[in-house]
């Protein structure tokens, strides 16, 4: 590993680097007003097999890949959750040798973020109780913010406090995880933790954070969750590491002073939204990028033959229909569309070639990436063909004004479902909305629909949405579907099973 100060010179930050230790560090650096803009590419995915299928493997080898050539590069990720640490999925470092280190580090504590976010939303979620205890002078009748942990834990779905049915979610889907990936700077931090909705009255009227005066108290525990975390690839590329929400029940994307940073100090921005395409993607790009300023110039979708046939129930042909939706549907959004192909080493030779053809029939380009095995040269192609492109298109799934339920149609009926079905809960919530937030769709993520059973390219299907939650403070709604859950639970044979140490 290269020394994290090695690491910073190549970006020429010198004051602005708190160290935490010899190969992690703390950026302290104000991007508004800098005069560089590098251009910015976008790594999402198809439908994944539930160990993943290389997002942040091919991010990290394409960032290694455009320094090989002599450009200055950095791949910007998402913090991993102790949740598929110890559970299924594993860590968030990359693989073989496309990889960010020191990775354990990364994987468990990393600079302490996830546990300060974990410690405010704790605290805020005490001095509400503590409110009421001592005579609820602001007349909180119900809380509906929730206390949250980053370990996946199915007991904690429901609880019983103080004679109310509560219950937990993990970090990642907490609001001030959202909110923390969404400030641009401590001032803006400080606005949004005030306007979290902690409560209404019995008149339906909101209480706000802002209104139990803890706002300061909460931005002491995160004054140095919000600075980026600098750290290096193996080839001693840097690496900007910072917030952490999942896809599926939160809206996936890293922190946006973490993108603004790494875009005001290279000529190019590797960054990775959540799972597919149709779940971290349209965040990006209906939530981070329609608010900050910021569009990608690219787009790549990472896939696998594993996952096609997954998708296809071990039918490459089958499955392969599960590309063309997401290739339908980045296109949208973006006029330059890449498909790389993470290549392992049981790909078959026919099996490579029919997708290659597939790919380019639908006019857009295939390039085969094998940053695990090949490291800094396994992306090559790859990145002298992000090096000819620039995109001119922008697009937005739907305009803020619209109403909310507008706004759901919208995105799902562009999943290709023909039938949205509202539960009572869900439906007495809408009508009571009148926010112009952009949407956060929370599913399963191993499907188009909301049905992690049905597979490849759906049509003509139906959704179900089950709940709706206004996170006032990070400024977007979010709309629950089938029988996704906030709190996942551990897998018979979970990951920290296998786990030794000396």
């Amino acid at each position: 590993m290269k020394k994290i100060l090695e690491i910073a010179n190549k970006l020429d930050l010198n004051e602005e680097i708190e160290l935490y230790g010899n190969y992690k560090a703390k950026i302290n650096y104000n991007p508004e007003n800098k005069k560089r803009n590098g251009k910015l590419i976008l790594v999402t995915s198809t439908n994944p097999t539930p160990y993943g299928e290389g997002k942040t493997t091919l991010s990290i080898g394409l960032s290694d890949s455009l320094n090989r050539i002599g450009k200055k590069s950095i791949v910007v990720l998402r913090e991993p959750s102790l949740g598929p640490v110890f559970g299924s999925k594993g860590g968030a470092c990359g693989g073989g040798l496309a990889k960010v280190e020191p990775e354990l580090d990364i994987n468990l504590h990393f600079n302490g973020d996830f546990h300060a976010i974990t410690s405010a939303n704790n605290l805020l979620c005490s001095i509400i109780d503590n409110h009421i205890y001592e005579g609820n002078s602001l007349n909180i009748d119900e809380v509906v913010f929730n206390r949250c942990i980053d370990i996946n834990d199915r007991a904690l779905r429901n609880i019983n406090l103080n004679n109310r049915i509560e219950h937990f979610d993990i970090t990642p889907a907490s609001e001030i995880m959202a909110i923390i990936c969404l400030s641009r700077n401590i001032y803006d931090l400080k606005e949004r933790l005030g306007n979290i909705i902690v409560g209404y009255t019995k008149e339906k009227n909101e209480v706000y954070a802002k209104d139990l005066k803890c706002v300061d108290a909460l931005t002491i525990l995160l004054k140095d969750a919000i600075k980026p975390n600098l750290v290096g690839t193996l080839y001693g590329n840097p690496a900007i590491i910072h917030g952490g929400p999942f896809a599926n029940i939160a809206h996936g994307c890293n922190s946006v002073i973490g993108t603004l940073t790494a875009l005001k100090l290279s000529d190019y921005v590797i960054t990775e939204a959540g799972f597919g395409s149709d779940m971290g993607a349209l965040k990006f790009f209906d939530i981070k990028c329609r608010l900050n300023n910021i569009y990608p110039d690219v787009v790549i979708i990472n896939t696998t033959i594993k996952s096609l046939k997954y998708n296809g129930n071990d039918n490459l042909e089958k499955g392969i229909e599960n590309l063309k939706f997401h290739i339908e549907n980045m296109k949208r959004f973006n006029d330059n569309v890449i498909v790389s192909l993470n290549k392992f080493d049981s790909d078959l030779d026919i099996e490579i070639e029919y997708l290659k053809d597939y790919v380019e029939n639908l006019n857009t380009k295939f390039v085969i990436s094998t940053m695990y095995k090949d490291g800094e040269d396994g992306c090559i192609d790859l990145a002298n063909l992000v090096l000819e492109l620039e995109n001119k298109k922008e697009y937005y799934m739907y305009d803020l004004n619209e109403s909310l339920k507008e706004k759901i149609e919208k995105v799902c009926k562009h999943l290709g479902c023909s039938e949205i079905i509202y539960e009572e809960k869900a439906l007495e919530k809408i009508n009571n909305i009148n926010k112009d937030y952009p949407i956060c769709i929370a599913k399963t993520p191993f499907s188009i629909t909301d049905d992690k059973n049905i597979l490849g390219y759906p049509k003509d299907f139906k959704m179900k949405v089950t709940d709706i939650k206004v996170l006032n403070g990070a400024g977007f709604i979010v709309v629950y579907m089938g029988n996704i859950l906030t709190m996942p639970g551990l897998s018979r044979d979970a990951n920290y099973l296998n786990m030794h140490i000396n």
